[in-house]
């Protein structure tokens, strides 16, 4: 809307313009021919937006169901799509314009600057098709697992700061406070509307409305989760005033899914999910599965190195002033590998990746955190041997791999 309207304003002023002050230029097209040409640029124009556009959808449409339904909404939100979207409009609607101001008022002028603004517009239409199948590149598996990846990288480096090796034990102990304060409830906001996802909290904003009241914001729900009508949105805990609603309510960011904003759960639940939909005897693709594991890995790595316990936040003087929940280490491994481990327990390939990825993790990350994954590799000791009934292939499943089925090491 806003290259259309810019478009329109445009040639509604510009060709006036010129015709009044810059009537001297002249590039010499006749009126045939320069209706012509104006006229096949915005038919090809038009048709060619057409085309593309189809394609463009059903190819996202295809991608949701070879891989997950839930990245349609992300791949359709693609910014180089409505860029072309909004120039291919721009160049339909400033050719159309560019022809009324051909022959004007019977002159037998040809407008010297729409014209070659014209040229300009359709030469940046063919760039931003080539732009628009460069980025449909995208839809190919490794691309999309690429840019989940990039996404669960930046979320992650965004909210959990950098593990000391003094905080590893305190983070722990953390962990283990109660979920509610020792302190009267003062106020309740409760969710009213359709089933929505949480999306994000604004931390910061909670923190000064909580000061304000001088008491605490307890939130019952995670990012991620969905919040249903009638259910608790959040808690005041020893507030001295009542907080707006409104401002509590627009605290709260809500979307109809779950997005990448702070949920880095998120992008391992994308990641999981081609795993698994790869992995069903319908499509029986173990090396998908395999490249899931590849950025799942570098996830997790990333994780374990990390302070997740950040649902405790404190303000200026230290006091604490916003609780929320956030997932723990062993949440992050049993989202990260149990369906895996469940529905790749016939593939020789996925069992030794993902036995490489449990080493690989335990030397990655602190000593606190080594515990949980010497268990996933004991479970997953027991589902090789409980699934896999030769002998032999019990041996080959039990190596470490990183390629899955290529170089075995011990």
């Amino acid at each position: 809307m806003i290259y259309s309207g810019v478009t329109i304003v445009l040639g509604l002023t510009f060709p006036h313009l010129e015709y009044r002050y810059l009537a001297g230029y002249n590039h010499g097209l006749t009126v045939p021919v320069a209706i012509a040409l104006f006229s096949s640029i915005a038919q090809g124009v038009l048709a060619m937006t057409a085309i593309v556009f189809s394609l463009a959808f059903v190819m996202v449409q295809f991608s949701s169901a070879a891989y997950s339904p839930r990245l349609v909404l992300w791949l359709s939100r693609d910014p180089v799509i409505w860029h072309a979207m909004g120039i291919f409009t721009a160049t339909f609607l400033y050719s159309l314009v560019a022809l009324i101001w051909v022959d004007r008022y019977g002159s037998g002028r040809v407008p010297f600057f729409s014209g070659w603004l014209v040229i300009v517009l359709t030469i940046a239409s063919v760039m931003v098709i080539g732009l628009l199948v460069q980025r449909l590149a995208l839809l190919q598996v490794a691309g999309i697992m690429r840019f989940i990846g990039q996404k669960g990288r930046q979320i992650i480096g965004e909210i959990y700061p950098l593990l000391a090796p003094a905080q590893a034990e305190s983070e722990i102990e953390n962990l283990s406070k109660p979920d509610t304060p020792n302190l009267p409830v003062t106020q309740t906001v409760v969710y009213e509307g359709e089933p929505m996802a949480i999306a994000a909290y604004d931390v910061q904003g909670l923190v000064n409305l909580a000061r304000q009241t001088d008491g605490l914001i307890v939130m019952p729900l995670a990012v991620g989760d969905v919040i249903v009508e009638g259910e608790v949105l959040l808690n005041v805990y020893g507030g001295r005033l009542m907080l707006p609603q409104s401002a509590l309510r627009r605290a709260v960011e809500v979307d109809r899914q779950r997005n990448f904003e702070q949920d880095p759960k998120y992008a391992l639940r994308l990641l999981v999910d081609i795993a698994i939909k790869a992995l069903s005897p319908a499509v029986n693709d173990p090396t998908t599965a395999v490249q899931a594991l590849n950025q799942i890995e570098d996830l997790l790595r990333r994780l374990g190195v990390r302070h997740l316990a950040v649902g405790w936040v404190r303000d200026e003087t230290h006091v604490l002033r916003l609780i929320f929940p956030t997932p723990t280490w062993h949440d992050f491994l049993s989202l990260a590998f149990d369906e895996i481990r469940l529905y790749g327990t016939s593939s020789l390939q996925v069992m030794r990746r993902l036995r490489t990825a449990l080493y690989d993790l335990a030397r990655a990350v602190p000593p606190e955190r080594q515990k949980a994954l010497r268990h996933y590799l004991e479970h997953l000791d027991l589902t090789v041997k409980d699934s896999i009934k030769d002998a032999e292939d019990q041996t080959t499943a039990l190596q470490q791999d990183r390629q899955g089925l290529g170089l075995s090491r011990q």
